[in-house]
């Protein structure tokens, strides 16, 4: 659930003059790509609109639509990787992650050491993809 502190505390507590950049390069990306202001979620993630979702183990809870977190070795992106099906292969927007540029993917993150190694194009329509997909 997204807390009311300052989105701006988390992009000063970036250690990493080029990080910090970067990562306020992306905030604006997502501001202006999603049309909505940030909110901070627990684990220092700027997030963009908010994602109900719900597992067949009846598990289920709120996240962010897409956003991201400046961590120490890379900007960790979130909601911009989805999986279906029991193939991990499955991957909604495969064609843009091909075109994006040099990035890595984690359980369900996709990491960007630095925004000068993608293609920034690229990575606006993934985000709008993404936050747009139901």
């Amino acid at each position: 659930m997204a807390t009311e502190r300052d989105v701006e505390m988390v992009l000063d507590r970036v250690k990493v003059p080029r990080r910090r950049a970067d990562a306020a390069r992306l905030l604006a990306i997502m501001r202006e790509v999603t049309g909505e202001e940030p909110a901070l979620w627990p684990g220092h993630i700027i997030g963009f609109g908010e994602y109900h979702y719900r597992y067949a183990t009846g598990r289920e809870g709120d996240t962010v639509k897409v956003g991201f977190a400046p961590r120490a070795q890379a900007l960790a992106l979130y909601g911009l990787i989805r999986r279906y099906g029991e193939e991990a292969e499955q991957i909604e927007n495969r064609d843009l992650l091909e075109r994006l540029g040099a990035h890595t993917t984690g359980a369900g993150c996709l990491y960007i050491k630095y925004l000068d190694d993608v293609d920034l194009d690229v990575l606006r329509h993934l985000v709008r993809a993404c936050y747009e997909a139901d």
